[in-house]
């Protein structure tokens, strides 16, 4: 029987050095290492990239895309900001009293708001939401969001 220990002789050290993998924890079964408070953080692009906010969670058994593959502009950096934002509020949910975090939520929350904000006063909204403006359901109205051809232009 393998047991997890961050102290067993075959253990492995995470990327950023802040918990190990146990060498027989099957990709089958879930197997998180233990975050510990100040872990190391991805910038939004890298996180959306790696499919985690931690470098530490960042497990092998996936294939991730390339921070610089990713799409850009204002969509692909709002879904970064908002991607961050719910990665700290599942870190939160464990961590209630890490005061970086917390910290850190409340900035990318801002942050994430503002964005949606200049992104919706550009191209429309994107949720019912924020469908009305100035008095008129504009839900409906084109261009959807995926009918631009580019960021900025029109159908």
């Amino acid at each position: 029987m393998c047991l997890y220990s961050d102290t067993a002789p075959n253990s492995r050290p995470c990327e950023d050095g802040q918990g190990s993998l146990s060498p027989c924890a099957p990709l089958a079964v879930p197997f998180v290492p233990f975050q510990q408070k100040g872990s190391k953080k991805y910038d939004q692009t890298e996180a959306l990239a790696n499919g985690t906010l931690f470098p530490g969670l960042n497990l092998p058994f996936h294939v991730k895309a390339q921070a610089g593959s990713l799409p850009e502009g204002a969509a692909a950096e709002l879904q970064a900001l908002n991607f961050v934002v719910t990665e700290l509020g599942l870190y939160l949910d464990t961590h209630q009293d890490d005061a970086e975090a917390i910290q850190l939520f409340e900035q990318y929350t801002r942050l994430a708001q503002e964005g949606k904000r200049r992104y919706e006063a550009m191209y429309g909204p994107l949720t019912q939401q924020s469908a009305i403006q100035n008095g008129v359901y504009t839900w409906l109205n084109d261009p959807w969001p995926w009918e631009y051809r580019k960021e900025g232009g029109g159908k």
